[in-house]
């Protein structure tokens, strides 16, 4: 029987198809290799990262060599403690202000010529708009006059990856474990599987952990930023003198709205009937503030240990400078079982180092953006 050219095209495609499953995978493995090598390589040879963080009223500038922070400058803006609160406009221009001599300290400090940086990683979001496009614009214009790579940096990611900076004495977290992000604006628990695989399982429903600190220090007459006086008072009071009622949220959500009206109706009680209460009760009122908010953090930390069946937790943010939340997870250890980890004190509040450690890892698997990339005053995490 003669052969067609029908039949010679479908031999072709036949043996073509073998070809092809025989030699893609094989491909696929070459390549990936090549990828694990390359990873490797950049791991272990000397990557220099200029970190930018603008998203709420600090002008930070960090130079990492891969891990390792080598600069960490932080020009914070007093402006704000006359309005009680950080105001968008003022804070943006002061930005414009500090920007400059504050990557120039970086710089300098890390040693560290501009030609030797490997990359520029920025905040993108989330925070005050205005804040952020001057931190974008200047990384994005250094990036392309120095013709490197520019990385865009999730805030709150940054706050949990901050106890991946390689710092003596500090243990870094091992895979998954669980994130208590706490701040001014945020108040979240986060699993967190991988550097860049979290999930939300717990958040604030109205207001965050932060603002009820300061929103309560100003009830109590305190000057702005509060948080930290209520919890250098607390450590002089009676956590238990006075009693406030703590929302019941379900689930691993918060709020702390309620609170913050509870203390202000407990406060304007208290000083109709007696003008002196404040000041004759400071550190008591400060104490019992604190440990409500703590047992409200505690509670939901507790059942996402449980629901989970994680028992490593991380905490970061602002708000985890605080002293009785510190001690109270450290303590914890021995009472629940978990293992607590817990930042570098210059890593709680907002730094440029997390960011360069975010920028980093995400060199190290090449996640660059063009500037094109937009800032976002709320970001998907």
């Amino acid at each position: 029987m003669p052969i067609t050219n029908k039949s010679k095209t479908s031999a072709n495609k036949d043996r073509n198809t073998i070809f092809f499953n025989f030699l893609i995978p094989i491909i696929v493995i070459f390549l990936s290799n090549i990828i694990q090598n390359l990873c490797l390589t950049m791991q272990n040879s000397e990557v220099f990262i200029l970190a930018i963080e603008s998203s709420c009223d600090d002008t930070a500038a960090a130079v990492l060599k891969n891990d390792i922070v080598l600069s960490n400058v932080v020009a914070n803006q007093l402006i704000h403690n006359q309005y009680g609160g950080v105001v968008p406009e003022l804070a943006s221009r002061a930005h414009q202000q500090n920007i400059v001599p504050v990557i120039d300290a970086a710089l300098k400090k890390a040693a560290v010529n501009r030609e030797q940086l490997a990359a520029i990683a920025f905040t993108q979001g989330p925070g005050l708009m205005g804040s952020l496009l001057v931190g974008s614009s200047f990384a994005k214009s250094l990036a392309m006059a120095l013709k490197i790579p520019l990385i865009a940096v999730n805030h709150m990611q940054a706050h949990i990856l901050a106890h991946f900076i390689d710092e003596i004495g500090f243990e870094k977290p091992t895979f998954p474990f669980l994130a208590l992000t706490i701040s001014g604006g945020h108040t979240q628990i986060v699993k967190v599987n991988h550097f860049f695989d979290m999930e939300i399982i717990g958040e604030t429903t109205d207001d965050a952990v932060g603002e009820a600190f300061d929103k309560s220090a100003k009830i109590l007459g305190l000057p702005y930023p509060g948080g930290p006086l209520i919890d250098k008072y607390a450590q002089l009071g009676n956590p238990k003198a006075f009693a406030f009622t703590k929302p019941k949220v379900p689930g691993l959500d918060f709020s702390f709205s309620g609170l913050k009206t509870a203390i202000l109706y407990f406060i304007q009680k208290k000083t109709l009937e007696n003008p002196n209460f404040i000041s004759e009760n400071l550190n008591d009122i400060c104490a019992s503030i604190q440990n409500t908010i703590i047992e409200i953090l505690m509670e939901k930390i507790k059942m996402a240990v449980a629901q989970t069946g994680i028992n490593k937790i991380a905490i970061g943010g602002g708000v985890s400078a605080n002293s009785g939340i510190r001690t109270t997870l450290k303590s914890g250890e021995q009472k629940y079982g978990w293992r607590t980890y817990i930042p570098k004190f210059e890593y709680t509040t907002d730094n440029a180092a997390m960011i360069g450690i975010v920028g980093y890892h995400k060199f190290l698997t090449q996640k660059f953006e063009t500037t094109s990339v937009v800032s976002k005053s709320r970001i998907l995490f």
